[in-house]
């Protein structure tokens, strides 16, 4: 459990740096330049990342709560809508018109459906985790850039694409997931 704690600190210390920190990002990218900044901020992050999925499969779950009986088809479904929010996130859709932030809020989803299907400590410590950056993450950036002007609306058709990359990379997920969890879906 301990790497799996470990894991998700390094997670939130590294993400919220910019919003809490910045000066001294600033003063970083300043010294070593932005290129380096974004790369060591990128291999943190990647291996924050596989010491989740290394502290997820070796810690021993305790249950802490019986998830409901329909948990596991809202997991489906809520992490179904984050791969569309993931994918809204990185390209001109009018989804951004609803969401000021797709990915985040895709990440909020995520985290929900998990704890709806699992109630083992490493998943509330996981999912649970997550969920609260995502949160605490979207006021901060809120806060720090103030009123949200909505993006001009695109054509339906770029958001039609929007949906099927998100279909793909969902059923890419559904193929892999027992890899990397540990944990078969269906």
């Amino acid at each position: 459990m301990t790497l799996l704690v470990t894991s998700m600190l390094m997670w939130c210390a590294v993400h919220l740096f910019p919003s809490l920190a910045v000066q001294a990002r600033t003063n970083i990218i300043a010294r070593r330049g932005r290129a380096l900044y974004r790369g060591v901020f990128a291999l943190l992050i990647l291996c924050s990342i596989v010491l989740m999925v290394f502290g997820w499969r070796t810690a021993e779950p305790v249950a802490v709560y019986q998830p409901p009986d329909w948990g596991r088809g809202a997991a489906y479904v809520l992490v179904f809508f984050t791969f569309i929010l993931f994918v809204a996130a990185k390209r001109l859709t009018n989804i951004k018109r609803i969401f000021r932030h797709p990915q985040l809020t895709g990440v909020m989803l995520w985290s929900a459906g998990h704890l709806l299907a699992n109630g083992d400590s490493r998943s509330l410590i996981l999912f649970a985790g997550i969920g609260l950056w995502a949160l605490l993450e979207i006021i901060l950036i809120n806060r720090r850039v103030g009123i949200w002007i909505k993006p001009v609306p695109v054509p339906a058709h770029k958001d039609i694409i929007t949906v099927a990359i998100g279909v793909i990379m969902y059923l890419v997920l559904l193929k892999f997931h027992p890899y990397l969890s540990g944990e078969t879906l269906i």
